[in-house]
């Protein structure tokens, strides 16, 4: 039996409709009934039978970071996908980022030994990658630096990955993949899923950063893929194209036909910005709605090679334009 926590994000609900397809063995662990209709919408994209497709899954209440009630999920469980994570660049949430992303799966990575899970696929980040500035492009080999640049996600999400390299020496077999930027429809209010929003609502700004892209359905597929494959033990960046947010959003513009964001936001701006929502957010006012770290990224260059993947399992990527056009139209 197949186990995945997350199920209810976006990764998880457009992999559980991708497993259901295969597999009659899927249990899922969820934390609030409210979010099964995100599911049944992203399930909705593939066929017209929701219901049934939905009703193939064992749904478990559970809390990833409360060990009693994760124990009785992995009874029978021989692989397991670990996507659930708090994803937040909020440096406010940074203890609930420790305890969610690295204590839950510690929890994971502990229950998986435990129970003889065969194999374990985790879904960390292009964050959770080492910056070498003597490398024009990043790719898997890069080392962890641990300067005072590197914002809570990513910290949390290498800790992450430190778990499941642990259930890896303990006997459980382990992939990690690492995507870029993840694109995908029936989240529209979270993540990236708010660049879509944003543009289509008239969002006017945009800037020259380049970082890597890649479709939802991409990381799934190279996500079941390298479950079904012999490869163990190694992670693998996912990214389709490395892109400026000035051309995906410009994309998403004109695949939704909507006027192109117009206004550039340069380095002094963003830095101008961020000092101001860190104030706000002081005030008692609001969150804030950009850190340092992600105001100084809008107009960072990373490039990444997926070379890796592309090998190890003969993997194509779906071209981010034509990814976009297809996410614009699911857009509801």
């Amino acid at each position: 039996m197949i186990l995945v926590t997350g199920g209810t994000g976006m990764v998880g609900a457009h992999l559980l409709y991708h497993l259901s397809q295969k597999n009659d063995a899927i249990r899922a662990i969820y934390r609030t009934e409210q979010k099964f209709e995100a599911v049944k919408k992203v399930f909705s994209y593939y066929t017209s039978q929701v219901d049934e497709c939905f009703s193939k899954i064992d749904w478990r209440k559970a809390d990833i970071t409360d060990v009693p009630s994760m124990i009785p999920l992995f009874e029978g469980i021989t692989h397991v996908y670990h996507c659930a994570a708090l994803v937040s660049f909020n440096p406010e949430d940074y203890i609930e980022m420790r305890k969610i992303n690295i204590h839950g799966t510690a929890i994971v990575a502990n229950l998986s030994i435990d129970s003889g899970v065969q194999k374990l696929c985790y879904v960390s980040s292009i964050a959770a990658i080492g910056d070498d500035p003597k490398k024009e492009i990043t790719d898997e080999e890069n080392e962890w630096n641990g300067n005072e640049n590197n914002h809570g996600y990513a910290i949390t999400k290498y800790g992450a990955e430190m778990e499941v390299w642990r259930a890896s020496q303990e006997g459980v077999d382990v992939v990690i993949v690492n995507p870029g930027v993840i694109l995908g429809s029936g989240f529209w209010n979270a993540g990236s899923g708010e660049l879509f929003s944003n543009v289509f609502n008239g969002f006017k700004f945009y800037s020259n950063g380049v970082s890597g892209f890649v479709s939802n359905q991409d990381v799934v597929k190279a996500m079941i893929g390298l479950m079904e494959s012999d490869v163990k033990n190694q992670r693998f960046i996912l990214v389709s194209e490395n892109k400026s947010f000035k051309e995906v959003l410009f994309c998403i513009a004109d695949s939704f036909e909507k006027k192109r964001p117009s206004y550039l936001v340069k380095p002094w701006q963003a830095e101008i910005f961020w000092r101001v929502e860190w104030l706000i957010s002081k005030l008692g006012i609001r969150k804030s709605r950009m850190s340092k770290s992600s105001a100084r990224s809008l107009n960072d260059k990373t490039y990444y090679s997926s070379e890796k993947i592309k090998k190890a399992i003969n993997f194509n990527f779906e071209e981010i334009d034509m990814a976009i056009g297809r996410i614009c139209k699911q857009y509801s």
